[in-house]
């Protein structure tokens, strides 16, 4: 059966490796040695269209409204901590965007690219331990269904098809090149 929550989880490992290239990356350029700049912009678009645009619109967009429904008193206070931590990395990733548009400014993409993976891997783990499970105990079988069948329309509608493949396809190139 197809879950919600079992996407949601699978799309953290994805996000969580693309953090781990990320460092990689860093610790090359403080080594010295040479990372290409486009490689930089091309995770932090990763970063950009697959864990906020994608993962945290479904998030947004459909499993926190189900669940609000089902129980707003329980889950008012761990949506609302979620939403904020998803603006805050919003945040960041625009200030890793800006440390490489025009030129690179490379202690402020690395700042903010270490303060971003800090904060989206203390996130991933609030919702694999206490929002996820929670889910689990609120949404139906049939309801988690229901919502994996919304994430794929999500998909479909504002990543376009084959949007998804092509940005894990994106990310197993940068390991290729960076591993973690």
């Amino acid at each position: 059966m197809n879950q919600a929550t079992q996407t949601l989880r699978h799309e953290h490992e994805a996000i969580t490796l693309g953090l781990k290239i990320l460092a990689r990356m860093e610790q090359r350029v403080n080594a010295e040695q040479i990372t290409d700049i486009q490689d930089l912009s091309t995770m932090t678009d990763f970063l950009k269209t697959f864990a906020d645009t994608c993962h945290h619109g479904k998030e947004e967009g459909i499993l926190f409204p189900a669940l609000k429904d089902l129980d707003p008193k329980q889950t008012q206070g761990p949506i609302q901590g979620m939403l904020d931590e998803h603006a805050q990395g919003r945040q960041l990733l625009a200030d890793m965007q800006a440390g490489l548009q025009p030129t690179l400014k490379i202690n402020a993409f690395h700042e903010a690219a270490r303060a971003y993976a800090q904060l989206l891997l203390a996130h991933i783990e609030k919702e694999n331990t206490v929002l996820f499970p929670m889910a689990e105990r609120l949404l139906s079988p049939e309801q988690q269904t229901q919502l994996a069948h919304a994430f794929d329309a999500h998909e479909d509608q504002v990543m376009g098809p084959g949007q998804h493949e092509a940005l894990h396809a994106t990310l197993k190139k940068l390991l290729a090149k960076y591993p973690a």
